[in-house]
């Protein structure tokens, strides 16, 4: 079908990913779905309009092998949308002071590497469709609040900002919108047993650290995080606010999404960086210097 839709989503085996991918597909969309290889992708289900496409986002070699897979199925036509939606969250946790950099290569190398390999080789495909073609990469509301203890997180999605603003410049000769998500917390897999996770942060750590950081901020990693957390977005909210941005002629560069950030757009909006920040702190319980 030559006037047939096309997108390419990663991560799509489960969750959100999992989710836009059938929902485009029902619309009418050729989806091609990055599922990881080995993995349960049930959640994913089945449809004419899917086509499961293997890819490690971790491995050049399976990245490029899923480009030249889609440039098959794709012919001479264009993919007109990317979504770099696949992400970790779990790894890497703990004080900065704490954290195993061997953990913080593995989360980096998902959520920030992953996205960079995937641009690289599918802007080829993107670029053939020109101002009809668009790229979505998933950041996190976390670059809005930076938890406590979620350093390597908070700077791995903090990159794909980076990542976005850059190929908003690149490609604005082109046509080309570029965006980065921002999601609240969403009830999927990543955000599954947060007593259980929460509590890993301080089992990861050595004794020295956490006898330092843990008399101040156990209650907002392993109380108010999980408060916030339990009270996140349904998945299919999110994704229709997120694919109710394919009606808009242009993008921003970020899109909060979720009823737990929504709010902080309006207040980054209205008060100093710093009074924002306070304001965080004190809402999830870290306590203040006195002086």
């Amino acid at each position: 079908m030559a006037n047939q839709k096309t997108a390419f989503i990663t991560g799509a085996n489960m969750g959100m990913g999992a989710m836009m991918a059938r929902k485009l597909a029902e619309r009418g969309w050729q989806v091609f779905a990055g599922v990881l290889p080995g993995g349960d992708s049930s959640e994913l289900g089945t449809h004419e309009n899917l086509v499961p496409i293997e890819q490690d986002v971790t491995k050049d070699a399976s990245v490029t092998k899923s480009a030249k897979a889609v440039a098959k199925h794709l012919g001479e036509r264009p993919l007109n949308l990317l979504i770099n939606n696949a992400g970790i969250a779990n790894v890497g946790t703990g004080p900065i002071e704490g954290i195993k950099m061997k953990e913080m290569r593995v989360i980096f190398e998902v959520n920030t590497f992953g996205p960079m390999r995937v641009c690289q080789a599918f802007l080829p495909m993107i670029r053939k469709g020109g101002a009809e073609s668009r790229i979505m990469n998933f950041a996190s509301g976390a670059v809005r609040a930076n938890p406590a203890c979620s350093g390597s997180y908070n700077m791995s999605k903090w990159a794909v900002e980076g990542l976005t603003c850059t190929l908003r410049n690149e490609l604005a000769p082109f046509g080309i919108e570029v965006t980065s998500i921002e999601p609240g917390a969403v009830k999927t897999n990543m955000c599954a047993n947060a007593e259980e996770t929460t509590k890993h942060i301080w089992q990861n750590i050595s004794e020295d650290v956490k006898s330092v950081y843990a008399p101040h901020l156990l209650e907002t990693t392993t109380t108010k995080m999980v408060e916030q957390i339990n009270k996140g977005n349904e998945p299919d909210y999110v994704t229709d606010e997120v694919l109710a941005l394919l009606d808009k002629k242009t993008w921003k560069p970020r899109y909060l999404v979720g009823k737990d950030v929504k709010p902080m757009k309006v207040m980054l909006a209205i008060m100093p960086e710093r009074a924002f920040e306070k304001t965080i702190q004190k809402a999830v319980g870290i306590p203040q210097y006195k002086g």
